[in-house]
């Protein structure tokens, strides 16, 4: 039986291996975790979310909730390990990462049809269809191989990731439980300020001292994931309309409208850790310590992680890659994951999904598929192919990569309604016509 090479097994490596087993293709899945690890990477399994345990928005009135109900319908393992180990979130899916991860890593352990490695692979290999997932903090000798293959220099950005506290040390008389708008249960911790107590903040956080960033200076920084700091630089009411928009939260104790409010979410389904939301820094850990202290509530917190900044790398896809997730020049040859040009964990994820089935249909020699432009998982891979590729930069799920509709309809959430019952019916005719090898 001829098997299939996954390289890399977090979010997209991991879905696209268990696309495979499922379709009973023998799958060899290289991890280099534990023997070399990665300046984000804390743990040795597969599906880490090490950024944050947000899987962002829950409901079909969001293109990521869509894209994620597209996935379900599609045997999606990281969807299943989600639903499985979520915690509350208010709007949001969030997941107990440990337990998430936990469960990715033992199902593909357990699967029949994957043999897994923990080993680095240093060049890709010559023969067979392969897998890239390696995510976008490859290591040097592969990343080196990938851009001689390709011929095109990789892009770079740089990804930031928030601190984490614990709940027992965050001042309780100070911070309030509450959801923006009261949607969803007040399941996040909200952490307020007068407009004399932001000032302290902001001025602190102007003038504290970051860890150098090779390249970052140059304003390799991905939009969507900013520092807060960088955010702050650029004036100070960017944060109160940002990350710290009072708007929508009201302490139920006194019903009091403030200045600006830190919220901070669930890290752990025990609800013993909590991430401080849109907090992605570069600060130094000590300077984290001291101004992050001067928020009202955060005064004695315990810091279980500090904030960290690394360096991602992807491809320029719509030169590289066609809209199946396969080389341009090498059609054996698969990426899946950030390296693709996607950016966002559940994107990621999607593609890895996206590049399993197509690898299925190499493998049977089918023609590979593209799934309708009516369905996010059709929008996300002919964004990839058809961008721009002098400006290419990383996108998440938007209903802009989606057609409009032909009515025209001005609730939005009316309107994203319909979009996202376009969307699953389109997809669901998609599936009875097309083989997915379920």
């Amino acid at each position: 039986m001829q098997h299939i090479t996954v390289i890399g097994a977090g979010l997209a490596g991991s879905e696209a291996a268990w696309q495979l087993a499922e379709r009973g293709v023998m799958v060899d899945l290289y991890e280099m975790r534990p023997i070399k690890t990665t300046p984000a990477h804390h743990t040795d399994c597969f599906a880490e979310l090490v950024c944050s345990n947000s899987l962002r928005g829950a409901g079909l009135e969001n293109a990521v909730g869509l894209l994620k109900e597209e996935m379900r319908r599609l045997g999606s393992l990281i969807m299943s390990a989600a639903d499985h180990h979520a915690v509350p979130a208010g709007g949001a899916l969030a997941v107990d990462r440990v337990r998430f991860s936990s469960e990715v890593t033992e199902r593909l352990e357990q699967h029949q049809n994957v043999c897994i490695h923990r080993e680095e692979v240093h060049c890709l290999p010559q023969e067979g269809i392969t897998v890239v997932a390696s995510g976008p903090l490859t290591s040097d000798d592969l990343a080196k191989d990938i851009l001689q293959l390709t011929g095109e220099e990789a892009l770079s950005f740089y990804d930031a990731a928030a601190p984490i506290v614990t709940l027992e040390s965050v001042n309780l008389d100070k911070a309030f439980w509450a959801s923006r708008y009261d949607k969803g249960d007040a399941d996040y911790l909200n952490c307020p300020m007068t407009k004399e107590e932001y000032d302290a903040f902001y001025n602190a956080l102007l003038e504290a001292e970051v860890a150098e960033v090779q390249g970052f200076e140059q304003g390799k920084v991905f939009e969507g994931c900013l520092p807060v700091e960088v955010m702050a630089k650029r004036g100070p009411q960017t944060l109160t309309f940002g990350p710290l928009k009072p708007v929508g939260l009201l302490d139920p104790r006194i019903e009091k409208r403030f200045y600006a409010v830190v919220q901070l979410r669930k890290e752990n389904q025990a609800g013993t850790l909590f991430n401080l939301v849109g907090f992605q820094t570069h600060l130094k850990w000590g300077e984290q310590k001291r101004v992050f202290s001067l928020i009202p509530g955060l005064e004695k917190a315990e810091f279980v992680r500090y904030g960290v900044m690394h360096r991602n790398t992807f491809l320029n896809a719509p030169k590289v890659l066609k809209a199946d997730f396969s080389l341009k020049t090498k059609p054996s040859l698969f990426f899946a994951g950030q390296m693709t040009g996607v950016e966002g964990y559940i994107e990621s994820a999607a593609s890895g999904l996206l590049a399993g089935i197509n690898t299925w249909r190499r493998l049977k020699q089918m023609e590979t598929l593209v799934f309708p432009a009516e369905t996010t998982l059709g929008g996300l891979a002919r964004h990839l192919e058809g961008s721009p590729s002098q400006s290419f930069q990383p996108m998440n799920i938007n209903f802009g990569l989606l057609p409009p509709l032909a009515e025209r309809i001005r609730d939005k959430r009316e309107k994203n309604a319909k979009i996202s019952e376009r969307a699953l019916d389109s997809l669901s005719e998609f599936c009875a016509w097309e083989d997915l090898g379920r």
